[in-house]
């Protein structure tokens, strides 16, 4: 997890969010600070987002109102952008939030981070890669869920396709319906290959042991839109603890002392 920050800003593109999501998102975001300021932003006459009103009543979010003046041409995202240029130039936050899938964020994006402002972008799956590479953080909506019935089961099941990523050559089970549908889970090898470099680049001492938090920030900023409960776990610990042949876990500290989780790649 990233430092905590005091003074947060969200601003959300209500015409490229889902609305079903939005208090999800809000708990989400409240895990990295205290969020100062919350508006959405759009023509809140549109019959599409009749139903935002209950909502931002009841999250108190402040609604901005923004008229179509040409027909078939946005403005809401103008004046979410005028907006969140002037709250940069007040000096006072330390992270923005932007709640939208659209692609015309991604200079915005890269414009507050040139200003040192931590920027995590909030959107759908099918966000352009350049949006999500402009954040310092992303965080894919169809991923924000308030329970993890399924976590055990997915554990299971990513550890076996990871296990057969890693030795091509074992023979497959013959359950075919099982196997198709771990295919369809998301590929966790390529976080096997993140936490592989971040032991090599990041060994604390000489028994090479890496702390995890390090190679959690490190993989973020590889991968921003990274999120443990898409492979069906509740933390990166959680995943390098499940996979025992892969690595050698370490903890340290305690009594007294704030304790540390490292951990070893073995040799495969």
């Amino acid at each position: 997890m990233n430092d905590y920050f005091q003074k947060m800003v969200v601003l959300i593109d209500a015409d490229n969010t889902q609305l079903s999501k939005l208090e999800e998102v809000l708990h989400e975001v409240s895990t990295y600070g205290r969020i100062i300021v919350k508006k959405a932003y759009g023509n809140w006459k549109k019959a599409t987002l009749s139903k935002w009103e209950d909502q931002i009543k009841r999250l108190a979010i402040k609604a901005e109102q923004q008229f179509d003046y040409v027909a078939g041409k946005n403005t809401t995202d103008i004046a979410m952008v005028i907006d969140a240029m002037d709250l940069l130039h007040t000096g006072m936050y330390d992270a923005v939030v932007l709640v939208s899938s659209d692609s015309d964020f991604t200079p915005l994006a890269v414009r507050l981070k040139e200003s040192g402002i931590y920027v995590i972008g909030v959107g759908e799956k099918k966000t352009p890669e350049a949006f999500c590479n402009a954040c310092d953080d992303f965080i894919y909506l169809e991923y924000l869920t308030s329970s993890t019935k399924s976590s055990k089961r997915n554990q299971e099941k990513q550890k076996n396709q990871a296990q057969n990523q890693i030795a091509p050559k074992k023979i497959q089970q013959e359950d075919e319906p099982e196997e198709k549908e771990i295919e369809k889970l998301p590929d966790i090898y390529e976080i096997h290959s993140l936490l592989r470099i971040a032991y090599e680049k990041y060994q604390e001492d000489d028994d090479d042991f890496v702390n995890v938090s390090a190679a959690g920030a490190y993989i973020k900023r590889v991968r921003p839109e990274f999120n443990p409960y898409v492979y069906g776990y509740s933390k990166l610990s959680e995943i390098i603890r499940s996979f025992p042949e892969l690595y050698e876990i370490r903890k340290t500290g305690g009594k007294g002392r704030s304790s540390v989780l490292s951990y070893r790649c073995k040799d495969r």
